[in-house]
């Protein structure tokens, strides 16, 4: 048993699994920023851009059971607007990150050398052309 609780130890104690647990804490954290700039914010102003249709009321009746398409129509509109938002959000962080690391010296890369076989094909290919 002693091994046991050794070995597991080690495995929660990995970098890896201590980023994994930072990154779920700080994921639901902004999802929840995410999901009250959506719900507070840009749901209302759509709304009012398209007159306050709302699907989720549409169903159908077969015999005993009410299919309830509106709600599925109204989920995918929801996730449109969420993905919208989050693309939106990352892109300021990402434009936000990019403007102070412009700061560095950028690095010139290289193009890489090509390797024996196209140094090769491209002796015979000269070759052949003459």
């Amino acid at each position: 048993m002693k091994g046991f609780c050794d070995e597991f130890k080690a495995f929660a104690m990995k970098g890896n699994v201590i980023d994994l647990a930072v990154a779920v804490v700080i994921g639901a954290a902004f999802g929840k920023i995410v999901s009250s700039l959506v719900e507070n914010i840009v749901t209302p102003l759509i709304g009012l851009l398209m007159g306050g249709i709302d699907f989720s009321s549409l169903a159908y009746m077969v015999g005993e059971a009410e299919v309830t398409y509106g709600v599925f129509i109204q989920s995918i509109i929801d996730f449109i607007i969420i993905a919208l938002a989050i693309f939106m959000v990352v892109k300021a962080i990402n434009k936000a990150q990019g403007a102070f690391d412009g700061d560095e010296e950028p690095v010139e890369e290289k193009p890489a050398e090509p390797s024996e076989e196209v140094k090769l094909l491209r002796e015979i290919r000269d070759s052949l052309k003459r």
